[in-house]
């Protein structure tokens, strides 16, 4: 139980973190949002450590945990770009749905298949992840594979980022996470020089905003870890996995954005999948 609780916690977090990320990004540019995002949330948790007194793990965990969040911030900017050359309404719920799958196929084979209303739930999920992230009638969308490329890719790297978080979180969620976040930093920072994008953010009213996504993100990537601790990983990738219906639910409170019929399914059907997963 302590598990779906963390999991939801998550899901919740990441969810505000994407709101309020997308909307430093209108104001700062997503890449500059993401950047400053990473580094405020490394420093929080190196003033985390101060108080916590968590003991380091082994330098194979650490390294493990700096892999997965260099893969991981990998997988935002090819999701970035993905919603710049092709549909916004394919790539999230695509790319969401890989990074569910993934831990499903590595749970079942590490700790066998879950019980019957568990996978009932992780369907349920999985189907609520893409209903949410509809913003049109899927009538109107084609599915060529040009479209879906990238947001496999970036998927993949979300599941495995979850995959390889829970390998290296196994005894500690602190210092996972200042890994994670400094291979996340080394990789956007390489990636602005490559570029040679501005690193300024000219418009003050952004760094508010920035800071709220640096907070719940971090926020999120502890609740996984302790979701992933309490209980199978499966489970908490998937639950986790369920934050783009907080940000629909933040828009439409918030921005007074509209939920079509599909989005209240979605919603639906994730209130379901976690009941099933209670089970």
């Amino acid at each position: 139980m302590n598990s779906i609780l963390f999991g939801l916690l998550s899901a919740l977090s990441w969810g505000g973190g994407d709101f309020f990320g997308g909307l430093a990004s209108r104001k700062a540019g997503a890449y500059r949002a993401v950047l400053y995002a990473e580094v405020i949330g490394l420093a929080m948790l190196f003033g985390a450590l101060v108080f916590t007194g968590e003991s380091q793990p082994p330098l194979q965990k650490m390294l493990l945990a700096g892999l997965a969040g260099a893969i991981g911030t990998g997988g935002l900017l090819i999701l970035y770009q993905a919603m710049i050359v092709g549909q916004m309404s394919i790539a999230t719920p695509v790319s969401a749905l890989l990074a569910a799958t993934l831990p499903v196929v590595v749970g079942t084979i590490l700790d066998g298949l879950p019980s019957l209303p568990k996978l009932v739930g992780f369907g349920l999920a999985l189907l609520a992840v893409w209903l949410v992230a509809q913003e049109d009638s899927p009538k109107s969308q084609l599915m060529r594979f040009s479209d879906l490329r990238l947001p496999l890719v970036a998927g993949v790297c979300f599941g495995t980022y979850f995959v390889l978080m829970h390998q290296a979180s196994d005894s500690a969620v602190v210092w996972p996470m200042v890994a994670s976040r400094t291979g996340g930093s080394i990789l956007m920072v390489g990636f602005m020089l490559t570029l040679r994008h501005d690193w300024r953010i000219s418009n003050n009213k952004a760094w508010p905003l920035v800071m709220v996504n640096a907070v719940l993100d971090v926020g999120g990537n502890i609740f996984y870890i302790l979701a992933s601790q309490t209980g199978r990983m499966d489970v908490s990738a998937v639950i986790s996995s369920l934050y783009p219906g907080t940000t629909v639910l933040l828009a439409w409170l918030v921005l007074k954005e509209k939920i079509n019929r599909l989005q209240w399914l979605g919603i639906a059907a994730a209130l379901g999948a976690i009941a099933l997963m209670t089970v």
